[in-house]
C-alpha cells in the first residue's frame, strides 16, 4: 500500500535525505498494519550493528565536535614536543630551559587579517614566556600530553579493574557478589580528592624515605605520571563496577545465555563471548566519561602541590606556579585553562555521542522547522499526486 503510494509521488520535488527520511517515516507509520517506529526499523534495516552504531554516532554533531577537537590537540601536541625519543618540530624542545624576555613576554601569536590581525604568524613565543624566560607554548604542550597520558592510562587501569570486578559479580553474585560489592563500597566511600592528595603526597616522598639514589630518583620522577595514573585509577573503578554488574545480572538470565550453558559453553566463554559483548556500550560510555573527570582531577591535585612536579610539567602545576602573575601575565593561565576545558569537553562529547548511539531507546527528535518542512513537502507530494 505505501509502496504504491511512494510510486504515485512525483519526482521534481527535491528532498534533503532528512526531510526525506521524515516523510517515509510518516507514510510507513500512516500505513496499515504499520506502527510507531516502522521509519526507523526501515533506516536500519540490512545494517550491521557496528554500522549501526556508526551512523547514529556520526550524526552526533557533539560527539564529532569533540572527536575532532581532541585529535587536534593531540596531533599538536605530540607532533609540537615529540614523543619519546623522536623530536618535534618546535624549536624550544626543552620545557624548562629560560631565555632572553621577547616582547616584554606577552604572547608573539598575531591573527589573521580576516579577524582583523596583521597576519597569522606564531612568532618566536606564540604563547608569551613566564618571568625567567620560559617558553609557555612548550611548557603547555607537554602539559597537554601529560594530562592525555594521565588520562588514558586512568582509564585503561579503571576499565581492567571495573570491568573484571562488575562482571565477576554480577554472573556468579551469592557469595562471589557479597564480597566484591562489600570492597566496592569501601573504596567507593573514600574522597577521590583526598586519597588522591594522599597517594600523590607518597609517590613524592618515597624516595627521600628509601634513600634511593640520585640517578633513580630521577628515572622515578621522570615516570611519576604514569605512576600517579595507575594509581587514580585503582581507586576510580568502583562507579564503573557497579553498573557492569548491573549490566551482567540483567544479560545472564536471557534466552542466549541459557542457550550457550546448554550447549556446554564453560564460564569464561560465556561471560567474554555472549555477556560482555552486549555490556560493551555501558563500558565504553562510562570509561569515557571517567576519562574526562580524571583530567579534571589530575589538574586539581597537580594545582594543590600533591599530583606532578618536576621535571614533569602539567597543566595544573602551570597554574600553581604561574598563580602569582595573573595580574601581570594573564596569558599564563588563558592558555593551560582553555586546553582543560577543550580536552574535558571533547571527552565528554565523545561519551555523550556514544551513550547516544549504543542506546537503542535513545532518538533524536528533529526540530520544528524539520518537521514543518517535511510535512509541507509530504502536502505538495500528496497535492500533486491527486
Amino acid at each position: 500500500m505505501n509502496d504504491e503510494r511512494r510510486a504515485d509521488v512525483p519526482k521534481d520535488i527535491e528532498a534533503t535525505p532528512e526531510e526525506q527520511r521524515l516523510i517515509d517515516q510518516q507514510l510507513d507509520a500512516s500505513g496499515p498494519g504499520r506502527g510507531e517506529g516502522a521509519g526507523e526499523a526501515k533506516e536500519v534495516e540490512g545494517l550491521s550493528q557496528n554500522q549501526i552504531v556508526w551512523g547514529r554516532f556520526i550524526r552526533h554533531k557533539g560527539a564529532i565536535f569533540g572527536m575532532v577537537t581532541l585529535a587536534a590537540i593531540s596531533l599538536l601536541a605530540f607532533s609540537s614536543m615529540g614523543i619519546g625519543p623522536i623530536p618535534g618540530w618546535w624549536i624550544f624542545q626543552d620545557p624548562g630551559a629560560s631565555g632572553p624576555i621577547v616582547n616584554g613576554a606577552a604572547p608573539t601569536l598575531t591573527l589573521p587579517s580576516w579577524l582583523g590581525g596583521p597576519g597569522f604568524a606564531l612568532g618566536e613565543h606564540p604563547f608569551g614566556q613566564d618571568n625567567i624566560g620560559r617558553d609557555n607554548f612548550a611548557q603547555v604542550l607537554q602539559g597537554v600530553q601529560t594530562s592525555l597520558l594521565v588520562m588514558v592510562v586512568l582509564g585503561l587501569v579503571a576499565l581492567l579493574i571495573g570491568v573484571t570486578v562488575g562482571a565477576l559479580s554480577g554472573y556468579y553474585r551469592k557469595a562471589t557478589d557479597m564480597a566484591l560489592m562489600r570492597v566496592t563500597d569501601l573504596v567507593l566511600t573514600l574522597p577521590v580528592i583526598v586519597l588522591g592528595a594522599v597517594l600523590g603526597r607518597l609517590v613524592a616522598t618515597l624516595p627521600d624515605k628509601l634513600g634511593w639514589s640520585d640517578d633513580f630518583r630521577l628515572g622515578f620522577f621522570e615516570y611519576m605520571p604514569l605512576v600517579l595514573a595507575m594509581a587514580l585509577g585503582m581507586i576510580l573503578w568502583p562507579g564503573l563496577a557497579r553498573l557492569v554488574r548491573g549490566e551482567f545480572m540483567s544479560l545472564r538470565e536471557r534466552e542466549f545465555v541459557d542457550s550457550a550453558r546448554v550447549a556446554g559453553a564453560s564460564d569464561w566463554r560465556i561471560i567474554t563471548k555472549h555477556i560482555l559483548p552486549n555490556a560493551v556500550g555501558v563500558i565504553i560510555v562510562n570509561t569515557t566519561l571517567l576519562m574526562s573527570a580524571a583530567v579534571v582531577l589530575e589538574t586539581a591535585l597537580s594545582f594543590l602541590g600533591f599530583g606532578i612536579r618536576a621535571p614533569n610539567v602539567s597543566l595544573g602545576t602551570l597554574i600553581a606556579e604561574n598563580q602569582g602573575a595573573f595580574a601581570s601575565r594573564p596569558w599564563l593561565f588563558w592558555w593551560p585553562g582553555l586546553f582543560i576545558i577543550l580536552i574535558a569537553l571533547s571527552v565528554n562529547f565523545i561519551g555523550d555521542g556514544l551513550r547516544d548511539a549504543y542506546d537503542p531507546r535513545t532518538k533524536r527528535i528533529p526540530s520544528k522547522r524539520q518537521m514543518d518542512k517535511a510535512d509541507a513537502k509530504l502536502l505538495a507530494q500528496n497535492g500533486r499526486a491527486k
